[in-house]
């Protein structure tokens, strides 16, 4: 979820050395942020600190680095600032596994494509119509970037829900029935984008209604193995449609 939606937005816009720094600053912050929530979650226990502060220290010193090279890309602290923000709040409330904390997780995850956009060697544009009212933020302005956006949003949103009926709502008749109906909301729109990656989110509902019923004992492992093959399946379909 952290690599595929910023491979998806730097191969899409055009690979650049300036996406390096970028995605060291952008996984240094994740396990920063981790490390917080680890933190908060334990009441502030002074051993749960340490890694906070080291984490914090080195994606300061690489988002300095990031805001040298792109200035302009500091505007996006806005809209994730807020996210944080709520996903910190439920580690504190200990609500680290609720649908709210997943959701702004999963969405401070995709709109990396978009922000990964800005700095890639063709702008993300693809030749695509712009965006005016988002011209404030880098890579914003472009259809392309949101439209990729949405399409992981719409996977990786699905994947909560379909590995909770496999893990954590085992067994929940209402977690299965939400699951398997969001996934074949999706199908629609996926489909209308390429036929293709429609034939992919059908695929995913078969499996977000098969699975949890056929092979409810599925090990995180197996699961983890079949999410890696699903989110490079998407990744490769949207590059190449």
């Amino acid at each position: 979820m952290l690599v595929v939606p910023f491979a998806v937005g730097a191969l899409d816009a055009g690979p650049s050395w300036r996406h390096v720094p970028l995605l060291l600053t952008w996984l240094a912050g994740y396990f920063a942020f981790f490390a917080t929530g680890l933190w908060l979650r334990s009441r502030r226990k002074a051993r749960y600190w340490p890694p906070v502060r080291a984490y914090a220290v080195l994606t300061a010193a690489l988002g300095l680095i990031v805001v040298v090279i792109e200035p302009d890309l500091l505007r996006w602290a806005v809209v994730f600032a807020p996210l944080a923000t709520v996903s910190l709040w439920c580690s504190w409330r200990r609500a680290d596994r609720s649908l709210l904390n997943d959701a702004v997780t999963v969405l401070a995850a995709c709109l990396m494509t978009v922000v990964v956009a800005a700095v890639g060697t063709h702008g993300g544009a693809r030749s695509t119509p712009g965006l005016p009212g988002l011209t404030w933020l880098p890579g914003a302005d472009q259809v392309r970037p949101w439209v990729l956006t949405a399409l992981l949003l719409a996977y990786f949103a699905g994947t909560v829900l379909y590995v909770k009926t496999m893990i954590r709502d085992r067994g929940d008749r209402r977690r299965y029935i939400l699951s398997v109906a969001y996934h074949v909301v999706v199908c629609l729109p996926a489909a209308a984008v390429n036929p293709w990656l429609g034939l992919l989110f059908v695929a995913l509902a078969l499996r977000s209604a098969v699975v949890p019923k056929r092979w409810p004992g599925l090990t995180p492992a197996a699961l983890g193995a079949g999410e890696i093959v699903a989110s490079i399946t998407l990744g490769a379909l949207l590059l190449l449609t």
